[in-house]
């Protein structure tokens, strides 16, 4: 059976987890540091588990619209070793002492884009950017919040973004835009050129 829509298989795995995080308590789920090795199914909950709805929506929306995009140009398999390796990545080097949430793994999906369709159109806060540089006002964002700590896992940001990228540059050269555009897709331009000037003029 061939695999398909990893990032909604993976976005009702978050649900269901939130589920069972509103009937058993959020305890049970979350990852605690000190306990990561002696509970270790913590540093696979965590990755799914949410703060609350409005934290689950946020990332249900990221990880459902990016893990598409991105299921279309590598595949889902794919997809699926991504989120789950690189959550349970940032996991066994988190430095915070409790944490919860699939932001890391979104954010390794995130730096996979970035390298292989930089020039990939996104709405950053109403602005239309390119995928580039919506990575680097990301990663500003990130390192603004690591020197001004609030709630938010700004290391486990950063550190899927950086595996992201790392493993986008391992897919480039397969997977990649080729000076920001597939070859296919310029010489779907010229045909529709050709077309225009045939039957439009």
């Amino acid at each position: 059976m061939k695999l398909k829509y990893t990032a909604l298989w993976l976005g009702l795995i978050c649900v269901f987890v939130f589920i069972l995080q509103s009937i058993f308590g959020t305890e049970y789920f979350l990852l605690i540091n000190e306990l990561k090795f002696t509970q270790p199914w913590r540093i696979l909950t965590s990755i799914f588990a949410h703060s609350g709805g409005a934290h689950l929506i946020a990332n249900l929306f990221s990880l459902v619209l990016f893990g598409l995009i991105l299921e279309g140009r590598i595949g889902a398999k794919r997809v699926l070793w991504l989120f789950l390796s690189s959550g349970i990545l940032i996991n066994l080097f988190s430095p915070y002492e409790r944490s919860l949430g699939a932001s890391g793994a979104i954010f390794a999906i995130l730096g996979v884009l970035i390298i292989l369709r930089p020039w990939m159109i996104i709405w950053l806060q109403g602005i239309p950017l390119p995928m580039f540089l919506a990575g680097l006002v990301w990663l500003v964002i990130d390192l603004f919040g690591v020197f001004h700590p609030t709630n938010v896992a700004n290391l486990a940001h950063i550190g899927g973004l950086f595996v992201g990228v790392i493993y986008g540059i391992f897919l480039w050269k397969r997977f990649g835009d080729r000076w920001g555009r597939k070859k296919r897709d310029i010489h779907l331009e010229k045909k529709a050129e050709e077309f225009d000037r045939k039957f439009m003029n």
